[in-house]
């Protein structure tokens, strides 16, 4: 069985030259979130800190899967071959296994409870300049519907309130409806917080399939190996024995406390509101622990890339039954746009079809786009200065330009308007979708107009060749 751990992961950042080692005194209230952030905008680097101030016996590991290569590296594939592989390798789930001795489970080899229990104790990292304190942004929410006992896992932010409650922002989606199951029964919410886990984990905890699905049994598919279970302490939820830490507790089912703002994936602030509470029972983790120190707000982080992913592949998967089939050649879900714009790079084959797939992208399985362009063969869907270029220069906005007003949109997307009578969840606005590709009359004149004018002989030069 393949390794399942967030720190094999970090080690193969290391051995691929994609990691530095911070051994200077870091704070995680004070500079690590702008060193972690500086290292990958500057150097495009993860960052291991090793001497955290104040949190004795902690290491802290950031922006671990912020692009391609690093995502790559954890499925152990191309860089090419990531969305296919994501998309393939999740049509076969594998059922998680539990382990038969608590003892072979590296995230029990410490436990705590009572007062030892203490989020205070955690190096989370104080991320953004108008967060009120520090945050963990990086936990998975194992819970269990209590009717059919099905298991969902999903990304929430905890705002740290003491030692031992946190804040816990739920969206409308799958953990909300489980979430109000228990509330009808006026019950609190069994809850185990997974942090540290491999980039298959990752992934899964932030796709988005239909409800009763097990996202841990998606991350086996992706791992190619069942996802090893152990039970937790406080509660009968299973999580990943392989993580780094638990955080075992419940949600109350009719209180709540005021939270934000915070720096989130759109780059921006979630406005200041309120979320539900959760309460301690239990932390476990490894003997020689690494906190995985999630970035949120400007561009760009893990959550991004995590969402931005996670996009791509459904994208893929959702345009590949559009017209009978695409000839889709690139899909990107551009962090630096805070989720809400992607590229499409196509081949058309017939007038028009450009913008069926831009239409179809805008009403896909995530509501986080609102701009969609489709682009030609000859651009690069991964270079913004091609892709601007195209827009500039292969756009009529009376022809090329499509909005589509009063509709649904993400729920972060703080320019659209909330729905009367709702809270910040549910927005609604335009979506706008530009067709880049080439006009269809170019193609059958085969005129150069559009082209953009490259250096002769531009793809059988090698630079590497004249350079010393």
């Amino acid at each position: 069985m393949r390794d399942q751990s967030f720190r094999g992961h970090v080690q193969n950042l290391e051995q691929q030259g994609e990691l530095v080692h911070v051994d200077a005194e870091t704070d995680p209230h004070e500079n690590v979130s702008a060193i972690g952030w500086k290292t990958y905008d500057q150097f495009g680097k993860s960052t291991l800190f090793t001497n955290l101030k104040g949190f004795p016996g902690w290491r802290l590991a950031s922006q671990v899967i912020t692009d391609r290569k690093k995502w790559a590296i954890g499925l152990g594939v191309s860089e090419e071959d990531v969305i296919s592989t994501l998309v393939e390798r999740i049509k076969t789930p594998r059922e998680p296994v539990m382990i038969d001795d608590a003892k072979d489970a590296p995230v029990k080899e410490v436990i705590l409870t009572g007062e030892d229990a203490d989020l205070t104790k955690l190096p989370a990292m104080w991320t953004s300049e108008e967060d009120p304190g520090p945050y963990i942004a990086s936990g998975m929410a194992v819970i269990e519907d209590p009717e059919t006992g099905t298991r969902n896992m999903s990304y929430h932010r905890q705002q740290i309130l003491g030692p031992d409650r946190s804040g816990f922002l739920i969206c409308p989606r799958h953990a909300l409806r489980t979430y109000q199951k228990y509330q009808e029964r006026n019950e609190p919410m069994p809850v185990a917080m997974v942090v540290g886990v491999h980039p298959a984990v990752l992934y899964a905890g932030g796709f988005t399939t239909r409800y009763g699905i097990d996202e841990l049994s998606l991350a086996g598919g992706l791992l190619e190996d069942p996802v090893r279970l152990v039970k937790c302490e406080t509660s009968d939820l299973e999580i990943p024995a392989d993580a780094e830490m638990i955080i075992e507790g419940e949600i109350l089912p009719d209180a709540m406390t005021d939270e934000g703002p915070f720096g989130e994936v759109t780059g921006g602030y979630a406005e200041e509101g309120s979320t539900e509470i959760f309460v301690v029972k239990a932390i476990t983790h490894r003997k020689d622990p690494i906190f995985y120190g999630m970035h949120s707000g400007a561009p760009m982080t893990d959550p991004q890339s995590i969402t931005g992913i996670c996009v791509e592949a459904a994208l893929y998967e959702h345009l590949s039954k559009v017209e009978g089939g695409l000839d889709l050649l690139d899909i990107r879900c551009l962090g630096v746009s805070g989720l809400m714009a992607v590229v499409i790079k196509l081949r058309p084959r017939i007038a028009g079809q450009a913008k069926t797939a831009l239409l179809a992208a805008l009403s896909s399985p995530y509501l986080h786009p609102k701009l969609a362009i489709a682009i030609d063969e000859d651009m690069d869907a991964s270079d913004l200065n091609q892709v601007f270029w195209s827009l500039t220069t292969r756009v009529n906005a009376e022809q090329d330009v499509i909005k589509i007003d009063n509709t649904r949109i993400w729920s972060l997307d703080n320019a659209s308007d909330i729905v009367p009578g709702m809270s910040p969840m549910y927005r609604i606005g335009t979506k706008v979708a530009i067709d880049a590709t080439k006009p269809w009359s170019s193609r059958i004149e085969d005129k150069t107009r559009f082209d953009r004018a490259m250096p002769t002989n531009y793809d059988a030069v090698d630079i590497e060749d004249f350079l010393t």
